[in-house]
């Protein structure tokens, strides 16, 4: 099979033949049909957020299930499914207490980049290659079946593919964390992909007064169109300034999307005294935010969100529900669709914010 591989830092992925091992117990194989291209995948081309090389990208994907291993009772061949980008064990006490996102036997395996347990089914020859969660970039993926999550037949795999990354991330980020309630006044930081499904996450909440943040005038018109009460461009406005001028003293929730300190210290800004901040942007490993510990005295909090607090099997298919009717519109999210021999020009087209979502064919 043809797969996208990545040899050495800041370089274009080479798409050359690999081959993807058969599935062991509890396991599958599901051929690609879709897979989103994230920011995060740029991050680690460019090293900003450290994986071993040379491995294969892409975590946004969707599929049909091809072949089970032993054991397994989740899928079965012929099941269309969206491929979040979290294994969950449904052990760990992170699991047992509803919090799947941050199970433990996540970050070792990315760390190794290998799925959980150490294994590496892609290969180059004698040669293996390392595994980036479901390593999408390819024309097939095998995966814990707890990672492929059955969707119904008449949704467009092309569209929800982007359930496995960003639409969880975004959405879920406001529906899973902070629990808003109808009416309460919210500001996004960023609108990429996830900051506008946090938009759209939002307006499902019932969000008041909503605001969206971002420095380019063609994403803020688009966060208008997904629900955006106010819009703010950061190059010709104080964001922070205009926030407080349009809630009377500070935003209820902020959530930071873009991965940038000094724009996490914007939105911490943002809110009122006993405000909620939740970070969503990766920002590169290293970076260090910096605050004022006597807002803290204010009773503000600064919290976290990874994919949305996620229940993948809840809420995934929530989501394609609420997309297909008509509830959820992450279609309007997709710029452009690509091949994979198309990917550096997909990564290059994301990196100079030329689309919002694109998104490979298989």
């Amino acid at each position: 099979m043809k797969a996208a591989v990545l040899y050495e830092l800041n370089t274009p992925l080479r798409v050359e033949e690999v081959t993807v091992d058969e599935p062991q117990a509890n396991e599958v194989l599901v051929k690609m049909v879709a897979t989103g291209v994230c920011h995060s995948d740029l991050g680690i081309i460019k090293g900003e957020n450290p994986s071993p090389l040379p491995i294969v990208l892409g975590h946004e994907g969707a599929g049909i299930v091809e072949k089970v291993g032993p054991g397994v009772t989740i899928v079965q061949p012929g099941d269309h499914a969206v491929l979040p980008a979290i294994y969950t064990c449904g052990k760990c006490r992170y699991c047992v207490e509803g919090e799947p996102t941050l199970c433990s036997e996540v970050l070792p395996a990315q760390l190794a980049g290998a799925l959980p347990g150490g294994r590496k089914p892609l290969r180059k020859g004698d040669q293996e290659l390392n595994i980036f969660y479901t390593s999408a970039f390819a024309e097939y993926v095998v995966v814990p079946e707890r990672m492929a999550v059955k969707v119904r037949d008449d949704a467009p795999l092309d569209v929800v593919c982007l359930l496995s990354c960003a639409v969880t991330t975004g959405v879920g980020t406001v529906l899973n964390r902070p629990g808003m309630r109808a009416g309460e006044s919210m500001v996004i930081y960023g609108c990429g992909g996830v900051g506008l499904c946090a938009v759209m996450g939002a307006k499902l909440a019932g969000a008041g007064k909503l605001i969206a943040v971002d420095i380019l005038d063609r994403k803020l018109e688009m966060a208008k169109e997904l629900g955006a009460d106010y819009v703010i461009n950061a190059f010709q406005e104080d964001p922070q300034q205009s926030v407080m001028e349009i809630t009377g003293g500070g935003a209820d929730y902020s959530i930071e999307s873009v991965g940038n300190v000094n724009t996490m210290a914007q939105a911490f800004g943002s809110i009122h005294s006993g405000g909620t901040c939740i970070l969503v942007g990766a920002a590169p490993l290293g970076d260090m935010l910096s605050l004022a510990p006597y807002e803290f005295l204010l009773g503000k909090t600064l919290t976290g969100s990874f994919l949305g607090n996620v229940r993948t099997r809840v809420d995934v298919p929530r989501y394609v529900d609420l997309y297909m009717d008509g509830k959820l519109p992450i279609d309007k999210l997709i710029t452009r669709y690509y091949s994979l021999d198309e990917i550096n020009e997909a990564l290059g087209a994301l990196d100079r914010g030329e689309v919002i979502r694109s998104v490979i064919r298989f």
